[in-house]
């Protein structure tokens, strides 16, 4: 899991600085936002007079490292606010402006996270720090180097758009990009992983295999998805509805609108209202798309009295829902505004909830075992006291549902981490972090505990006493994400190279020449009875260029059907990745195949 170093930190801020002082002397107009630290790096929000592209990169860096050849040195000021508003006035940096009005009206600066990480809230009697580093003076809290030899080996490595403050109603600043380690060894290993990213990109890959594609005339993150993906999508949906049967979950179907009535009382409304699609009115009220399945499932638990008997209640749902996200932030499958997620909540009694956590988190653990996912870790995810704007206030329901999580992945032997105001507003959650196999670090999937519904909706059961008890704790989950964004992680993770159970094409039979074209139909006859995902190449090519074709599909199997193959002699079968064929009769290949399908191999 990625850890803060605080000295590869401050290095990487002194370097975003640097960055920022070579793109002053280049661009003399160029008007600064934030530059904080990221994982990897930094990178600095600008807006330039006139836009520069991804070519200027390298000229900036030249720049900067002549500037780091200077050793120029990091000197601090401090200001009265008024005084700091009165310099940036003066220096025509209106963003720094802003912050600091901001920061002396609210005592923050907080829109997003990293304002606050870079100027810092709450300044004492005042006061805020400034930077000089040459002839770029910057609104910053610091700390940094002493000087600039002391920044690493740094590389710009792209440009990107990006609404000041995160808000589409402000202006598109551009970007810059930046790694920064401690040596150039890190460095050189950490640009290889972003080539070996670039070569596993979800959306290159998922073009040459015909796996989906995003066309601007059905609209901006909506996926279509071609005949290979959606054999994907259905091998991971028939997973996860298999393995909710064996976990006793029941299956139900919602639509994919409501009337806001509906929201408005799971509490969506108006707090959702930013991430869903505008309202519709119709002749007999309001309605939305649905951007969540969970209040759907509330109203289907709430349909019938229910007993003691029937808790804990699974229900299961892989349910497309809508997200009004921002054109800027969409990214191939990984963000999109229509997902179909791998849903379900858990209706259960404050003692049950225990052993549903965890049976929840084996099966999460089961999954990423069969996907041979290794690289993962857990977050606990808690509330904080002081942001009742953001939690409901139920102090004991917070202490105990955090605590009976906390037992649960401390029992499981998992390794987690605790953190402060990240948790749903209706209680603590479990999220599960991966670092996946081009360094990307990302939430996952996630498991909720929810205290809140049961007085939202009503819930409640009939306990042995046959009296009303409404003491109905539900469980979110989602354990394989969304389609789009599981089968994106896949892609990258895998490379292309699916395993036989997931891959689009099983097996390619190509035959010799066009008189065995009959004979090879016949064979994929046979072996799509008995289940196998298989195609003949009849084209008029040679054997070399067919064989040289399933390499680069990356099919896992290739038989050649010549006369000897019809006449029931036994096979030579080409497995992908490696060298030596095997020989083995036909009936014994699928017997074999059905074998390794069935297991997920």
């Amino acid at each position: 899991m990625y850890e803060k170093n605080k000295k590869l930190e401050t290095m990487r801020h002194s370097c975003a600085h640097v960055v920022a002082a070579a793109v002053q002397e280049l661009y003399p107009k160029a008007k600064f936002g934030v530059g904080p630290v990221v994982e990897n790096g930094f990178y600095y929000d600008i807006d330039f007079s006139e836009p520069i592209g991804e070519a200027d990169l390298e000229k900036i860096e030249i720049k900067a490292r002549q500037l780091i050849e200077k050793d120029l040195l990091f000197e601090k000021n401090e200001l009265d606010i008024d005084d700091a508003v009165k310099f940036f006035k003066k220096e025509k940096q209106d963003y720094k402006v802003e912050l600091l009005k901001d920061l002396k009206k609210k005592g923050t600066t907080r829109v997003t996270k990293d304002e606050a990480d870079v100027i810092g809230e709450k300044p004492k009697k005042g006061i805020v720090s400034l930077y000089k580093t040459g002839k770029f003076v910057d609104l910053c809290r610091g700390p940094h180097v002493q000087s600039a030899k002391e920044i690493g080996a740094f590389k710009l490595t792209k440009l990107a758009g990006a609404y000041w403050r995160g808000s589409e109603k402000n202006k598109m600043l551009q970007r810059i990009y930046g790694a920064c380690f401690a040596s150039q060894k890190e460095l050189d290993e950490y640009l290889a992983m972003l080539a070996e990213a670039e070569k596993r990109d979800h959306r290159k890959i998922g073009q040459e295999q015909g796996l989906f594609f995003i066309d601007d005339m059905v609209g901006k993150g909506l996926a279509m998805w071609l005949p290979n993906g959606t054999v994907i999508r259905n091998e991971i949906e028939k997973l996860a509805i298999e393995m909710e049967n064996i976990h006793g979950y029941t299956r139900v179907v919602t639509p994919h609108l409501a009337k806001e009535e509906l929201y408005i009382k799971s509490g969506h409304l108006p707090y959702y209202k930013d991430s869903m699609y505008p309202a519709m009115k119709m002749d007999d009220g309001t309605y939305y798309l649905k951007a969540m399945n969970c209040p759907h499932h509330h109203l289907i638990y709430k349909h019938n009295q229910r007993s003691y008997r029937e808790l804990p209640l699974r229900m299961a749902e892989y349910g497309t829902v809508y997200r009004n996200e921002l054109s800027g932030t969409l990214a191939g499958l990984l963000r999109v505004r229509c997902l179909a997620m791998n849903d379900a909540h858990i209706y259960c009694r404050k003692d049950q909830i225990k052993a549903e956590f965890m049976d929840v988190l084996q099966l999460n653990i089961k999954y990423f075992e069969i996907f041979g996912l290794k690289n993962y870790w857990f977050r606990l995810s808690k509330w904080s006291p002081e942001r009742l704007d953001k939690y409901i206030n139920e102090p004991k329901n917070w202490e105990f549902c955090e605590s009976v999580i906390r037992e649960v992945l401390q029992e499981a032997f998992v390794d987690f981490v605790e953190v402060d105001d990240e948790a749903a507003f209706y209680g603590p959650k479990v999220d599960v972090q991966f670092k996946s196999i081009v360094g990307r670090e990302e939430t996952m999937s996630t498991i909720q505990l929810d205290f809140a519904a049961k007085k939202r909706f009503e819930l409640s059961y009939t306990d042995e006493s046959g009296k009303e008890n409404n003491e109905v704790f539900v469980i979110h989950r989602a354990p394989l994400s969304t389609h789009e964004r599981f089968t994106a992680f896949l892609i990258e993770h895998y490379g292309g190279v699916w395993p036989l159970w997931l891959s689009p094409v099983q097996v390619l039979l190509a035959s010799v020449s066009e008189k065995h074209v009959g004979g090879a139909r016949a064979i994929e006859g046979e072996m799509k009875d008995a289940g196998i995902r298989v195609e003949t190449d009849e084209a008029n090519e040679t054997l070399g260029n067919k064989i040289r074709k399933a390499a680069e599909r990356k099919i896992p199997y290739v038989v050649v059907v010549g006369d000897k193959e019809i006449g029931g002699e036994p096979w030579m079968i080409r497995a992908r990745g490696q060298k030596d064929q095997i020989k083995m009769s036909k009936q014994n290949f699928i017997s074999r195949l059905k074998t390794e399908i069935s297991g997920r191999k």
